[in-house]
């Protein structure tokens, strides 16, 4: 019975799995747009009821020369490419996200909800493989963040601005380096990360957890070196990551902020009043880093990263206890032989190597004097 018990299990786990390998009913239709999507280099499909699907490629969106969609037809499309788990759970909780597999096409991250009472849709094209983090075009002292035996790694930055791929690509420099114990959390799955000299074992929400607060606190009985928490969501995440990274972890997540201070009060905010002076602390001591990005056009086509690192050391540690995190943008400067970088010299290389125009990368400036200080210097 235990073998027929195993067995059954087995069955349940595959029926629920996120990745869907053959499209079926409908899901030829998404196949068809996906197609399209790869063939003109896209980044995302959307489908929005009473427009028709549209393309982001190199940031703009395009519609294709298709009649607007109802909610019925994106929910005829989209359902059919996802397990029969998350069709229940978006019929219960009017959203569900997936990774989906289309043969050649490659993986694909599907958000299915609803707006404005009808079935919406945005799928997010994935890479075949990580990307190494040369080729992100961030800043050298990135690549140190890999080598830290422990501590917290935040990368902030808005929605779309490769936040994930940057993880994966920290992930893929110590799996091609390092012989560690590599465990990730993520909901889904958008990257798969072979072993290499690393041991690598990803744990999909949904599918081999229940939530990150489950998942996470697994994890620490699981002897990583390493660990990945796909987005920093609620308190409890954010609490058990900050006492791995404190108990000798080396902890990568994201979040989604526009700066280095945001970052830190975006984990302290999340607390109740009466907790956050103890979370300052807490953090204080766990941050190693800080790295926030965003994309820009490129001259030409496409887009580019510009990006801002903070090394934490003694000085930020002590505004964060204090909470005077206005001067945490000073330290990126005091630190800078540390490998920290700010976001206006990001701006003013990019305008100085004719990556972006000036004009664009004048407008991303929170610093405009620090950006022409910059721009003046490199000249």
């Amino acid at each position: 019975m235990d073998e027929e018990a195993s067995d059954l299990n087995r069955l349940i786990r595959e029926l629920n799995a996120e990745v869907r390998e053959t499209p079926d009913g409908d899901a030829s239709r998404l196949s068809r747009w996906l197609e399209i999507l790869r063939d003109r280099g896209g980044s995302d499909l959307l489908l929005v009821a009473g427009a028709p699907p549209s393309v982001r490629v190199d940031g703009s969106i395009a519609p294709l020369p298709e009649p607007p969609l109802s909610g019925e037809e994106i929910e005829d499309s989209v359902l059919p490419a996802l397990s029969q788990g998350l069709r229940a759970r978006y019929r219960q909780e009017q959203i569900a996200d997936a990774s989906y597999r289309v043969g050649a096409l490659g993986r694909f991250r599907i958000n299915l909800h609803r707006e404005r009472g009808r079935a919406a849709a945005a799928v997010r094209a994935l890479p075949a493989r990580p990307p190494r983090l040369a080729a992100l075009g961030l800043p050298a002292g990135v690549e140190s963040l890999t080598r830290l035996p422990r501590g917290l790694v935040l990368v902030g930055g808005p929605t779309g601005s490769g936040k994930t791929t940057t993880l994966a690509a920290l992930v893929e420099e110590i799996n091609e380096r390092d012989a560690r114990h590599i465990v990730t959390i993520e909901d889904p799955i958008e990257y798969d990360h072979p072993h290499r000299r690393s041991l690598v074992e990803q744990v999909e929400i949904g599918v081999d957890a229940r939530d990150f607060p489950t998942a996470l606190r697994a994890a620490l009985r699981q002897a990583p070196d390493v660990i990945v928490v796909g987005e920093m969501r609620d308190p409890e995440t954010m609490r058990i990551a900050l006492a791995a990274a404190e108990t000798g972890h080396l902890v990568l997540s994201t979040v989604h902020t526009s700066d280095v201070a945001s970052t830190v009060s975006r984990i302290a905010d999340s607390f109740p009043a009466e907790r956050q002076a103890t979370i300052r602390q807490e953090l204080s001591m766990a941050l190693a880093a800080i790295l926030i990005q965003t994309l820009l056009p490129r001259r030409g086509g496409g887009r580019v990263a510009a990006s801002e690192l903070l090394m934490v050391g003694y000085g930020a540690r002590q505004h964060i206890r204090k909470n005077a995190l206005q001067h945490l943008h000073q330290e990126i400067t005091m630190t800078r032989r540390q490998g920290s970088a700010s976001f206006e010299e990001s701006l003013a290389r990019l305008a100085r190597e004719g990556v972006v125009e000036v004009e664009e990368a004048r407008a991303r400036a929170a610093h405009p004097e620090d950006f022409e200080t910059a721009l003046r210097s490199a000249s």
